[in-house]
């Protein structure tokens, strides 16, 4: 993990063209892999035998006490050693233990596969979650879990994505162990979220010899226009902006054999799927390995149906076993859930435990967190062209006024509510409320703040950035107010939108003074808590790799700054030592807004000193 510094310090990346030179590109934007392989501690736990194959329930290590469940098909017909595949599962709740995906599993053990089936972060037996008084999952099983991770991860320059690619590495790693496997053929084959990981791992492991994406290759184009950005392990920060797309996932296998199959009436577009094949296809034929990437398409929705498992069979076939004919699956019996269970209660968290994505995203947070850049920096001009360039902002000030100042002062408010902005306009401030945030209505099963942020986040910007850049418009608009004198405007943001006035206070030191009303303290105790809400809005990709909120401090003082009613990431208040360690005092003087109050009272003193 120490690489992670090195290679978000990457400022800036040719368009790729070789593999080598994408999968680079790709391991700059999800922070790295891990530098070091540990011992897999592998343990089988149980096993049973069915006609033409046995199973085996397995955990190992992907990391230090990172703990994968998995289950091993085992031929039992036909000599060894027999060609592998890792089969990595979509976003089901029972993870690899889905009977769509035992379809699969089984159907290639009987004909004549090892396969290790895996559950991802977050999924089946790996649920991180967990509540033992719920007995479940407490933020819900899947995309759920890999949101709440994935954002915490995006704020130490990772991605969620390099602890799905190191499980499958792992995994690889595991297969080469077993005497039954060939270890010059092993694929990787999936649908959805597994096809996802299929993709990925097509990117970073070089060992496997065909890979198989079903329903996920597409055209970012064409999803952008459709259902828009998916789930946390798809997102990689800054993929557009470096000028990928799904075809890179294939170009960087190339000239080994890749299978995309597609659903014609998928939320993937099959018109980017098609797209993508023909453009994958020009590729293939132009380093001379032609008819090495195959397109399957079928009439039907998302999922692994048995048409694409079938053009799945046929095309491993083909390219790991040398038989070049059309595949059938046999009818077959899936196995209940708990047999195909590596843990006595089908959960790690309760059982042999587990390190989990949060909580190896939590250490890494605390391990860079000391040598943020913004640590060292002592320049007020430097540290504030940092932050701009982190929140990919322009560097903007306060507009030059050519009439003389005019009498009031002035109050730009964002997240505030009516009440109190009509007090203070009672009061005599010019008061300006600004509308933030602003998200289209969202087009899937996301929320709008997810869906508007993971396209900033792609493009290698922000939420955050794009209402900070607003805020200084409006500051613009304000300072050249005929009513309003520019040295008397205060900020006041509620909220997240508290952290937007920080930040442009910070950045624009013709703020007179600035308040934070019920907003987080700090990205860095994003990391640290294990669970958070409505923190969507406010994640900055690689944000403490530079700096943090208590940073600011610096940039603001003398001017005054109040925190009231700080929260912490779920929204409860936070306790006074917590603050004082994080905002000493002075400058900074932390609050708390008696209920009822109006802002003319609760907010007295900062409202008066300096005189606004």
């Amino acid at each position: 993990m120490r690489t992670l510094l090195a290679l978000l310090l990457l400022s800036s990346l040719a368009p790729a063209q070789t593999p080598d030179q994408i999968r680079d590109r790709m391991a700059a934007l999800i922070g790295g892999l891990p530098g070091n392989r540990p011992l897999l501690n592998p343990r089988v736990t149980s096993t049973f035998e069915r006609p033409g194959y046995r199973v085996e329930n397995v955990v190992f290590d992907s990391l230090p006490n990172f703990r994968v469940t998995a289950n091993l098909y085992l031929p039992t017909q036909g000599p060894g050693p027999f060609p592998a595949v890792l089969g990595v599962a979509g976003h089901s709740n029972n993870g690899k233990a889905s009977a769509t995906y035992q379809h699969a599993w089984i159907s290639l053990a009987r004909r004549g596969y090892v396969v290790l089936a895996y559950d991802p972060p977050g999924q089946g037996e790996r649920v991180e979650y967990f509540d033992p008084l719920l007995g479940r999952s407490r933020v819900g099983t899947g995309v759920n879990e890999h949101i709440s991770a994935g954002l915490q991860c995006l704020l130490t320059g990772a991605s969620i994505a390099r602890y799905f690619i190191w499980d499958g590495i792992r995994a690889f790693d595991y297969l080469l162990t077993r005497k039954e496997v060939d270890p010059r053929r092993i694929a990787v084959a999936g649908n959805s979220g597994g096809g996802t990981q299929a993709a990925l791992l097509a990117v970073f492991e070089p060992r496997l010899a065909a890979a198989v994406s079903s329903c996920y290759i597409t055209r970012w184009r064409e999803l952008m226009d459709g259902p828009g950005p998916q789930d946390a392990e798809q997102l990689i920060p800054g993929f557009l902006s470096s000028g990928l797309d799904f075809v890179d996932y294939i170009k960087a296998f190339a000239p080994r054999p890749f299978l995309i199959t597609s659903a014609v009436r998928d939320f993937f577009p099959i018109a980017g799927a098609r797209a993508t094949f023909e453009a994958a296809r020009q590729h293939y034929e132009s380093i001379d390995a032609p008819g090495r990437v195959s397109f399957f398409e079928y009439d039907d929705t998302h999922g692994w149906s048995q048409p694409r498992r079938q053009a799945a069979y046929a095309f491993l076939d083909k390219h790991l076993k040398g038989i070049d004919a059309p595949a059938v699956e046999e009818p077959l019996v899936t196995e209940p859930e708990s047999s195909l269970w590596v843990t006595p209660t089908g959960y790690l968290a309760n059982t042999f435990g587990s390190e989990t994505v949060f909580s190896l995203n939590a250490a890494l947070a605390r391990e860079i967190y000391p040598r943020r850049r913004a640590a060292s920096i002592q320049d007020p001009n430097t540290l504030r062209a940092l932050i701009r360039q982190r929140l990919a902002i322009p560097d903007l000030h306060l507009a030059a006024r050519t009439v003389a100042p005019g009498p009031k002062p002035a109050i730009l408010a964002a997240g505030v509510p009516a009440a109190d902005l009509d007090d203070l306009r009672k009061a005599g401030f010019v008061v300006r409320s600004l509308d933030l945030p602003k998200y289209e209505a969202g087009r899937s099963g996301y929320s709008s703040a997810y869906q508007a942020a993971a396209r900033e986040w792609l493009h290698g910007r922000s939420l955050l950035g794009i209402q900070v850049a607003e805020m200084t418009a409006a500051l613009y608009e304000l300072a050249a107010d005929p009513q309003v004198h520019p040295a008397r405007i205060a900020v006041w943001g509620k909220g997240n939108a508290g952290v937007t006035a920080l930040l442009t206070a910070a950045l624009q030191p013709g703020v007179a003074k600035v308040l934070a009303e019920g907003s987080v303290t700090s990205w860095f105790a994003i990391t640290q808590a294990p669970l958070h809400e409505d923190t969507t809005a406010l994640i900055v990709p690689g944000v403490l790799v530079d700096f943090d909120l208590p940073d600011l401090v610096r940039l603001i003082a003398p001017r005054p700054l109040w925190l009231a009613d700080p929260r912490t990431p779920t929204g409860a208040r936070v306790p006074p030592s917590i603050i004082r360690a994080e905002y000493p005092a002075p400058p900074v003087t932390v609050i708390e807004r008696p209920e009822g109050w109006p802002a003319t009272r609760a907010f007295q003193a900062w409202l008066a000193s300096p005189p606004l």
